[in-house]
């Protein structure tokens, strides 16, 4: 049985039909990307997995039981993790108090010794320990990614739902971001990933779905869906190796 399975997801907005009938499914162990242009539906898709939305129809399994429509907190604590395009830090607590906020209203039970303790073991993980004691405040962007990461990851989840990692960040911290997710698949992560560099999902990912208008078009390897004219046609207009934003 795949680890999140989408079954026709719909959800319209008024007249809108922001996401129409989409279906996939992800196995556990597996990096699958989603891309498409501006508005074809990625964030709502991502939103409804979460449990920010609930769809109008549709279902959504994970690990066998239907999340579809669940609270947020209830998605998160079946094993559901996600992050966001514009970091959501506390700015006022540090980062290790960033973390534990994660691990202590996580999947996991836990004490307050064992959640300092993985706290600080997961920014040693990603490079944050010198800056533990720091408000987040007073990060950099590619260290509040970090830290958004990190308090993700303080859940316990099973499935982590990357919302465009990548945003905002110059090629070498791209780069670094890269072999960060490259360290979560070889840990046994689950993710779901959103992204806008298209030249770095297809290199991530080991499958690739994509929007447009709200509804799939491709769903297949990589190579696959760059040479599919659908794809090419609506949103990587022909240059399917351009390294850079699409």
């Amino acid at each position: 049985m795949p680890l999140l399975q989408v079954e026709r997801l719909s959800k319209r907005f008024g007249g809108v039909s922001a996401v129409h009938e989409v279906s996939f499914v992800l196995e556990e162990g597996e990096l699958l990307g989603i891309m498409g242009p501006n508005g074809s539906g990625k964030t709502t898709l991502f939103n409804l997995i979460a449990g920010a939305l609930s769809p109008d129809s549709g279902r959504i399994q994970f690990d066998g039981v239907d999340i579809g429509g669940l609270p947020a907190h209830r998605v998160c604590a079946a094993g559901v993790a996600r992050t966001f395009q514009l970091v959501r830090p506390f700015p006022g607590l540090t980062a290790l108090e960033n973390v534990l906020v994660g691990r202590l209203y996580g999947r996991a039970r836990t004490t307050t010794a064992e959640a300092l303790n993985e706290g600080r073991r997961l920014l040693r993980v990603l490079g944050l320990e010198a800056r533990a004691n720091e408000p987040a405040a007073r990060l950099t962007l590619i260290d509040r990614k970090r830290l958004e990461l990190a308090r993700a990851l303080a859940t316990s989840p099973r499935l982590l739902l990357l919302d465009e990692f990548m945003a905002g960040l110059n090629p070498m911290e791209t780069a670094t971001a890269m072999e960060l997710v490259r360290d979560l698949i070889a840990a046994g992560v689950t993710v779901l990933m959103v992204e806008h560099i298209v030249w770095a999902l297809m290199d991530l990912a080991r499958r690739i779905v994509v929007l447009s208008a709200g509804e799939k078009i491709a769903d297949g390897l990589p190579a696959a869906v760059a040479a599919d004219p659908s794809v090419i046609d609506v949103y990587l207009g022909g240059d399917v190796g351009h390294r850079g934003h699409a």
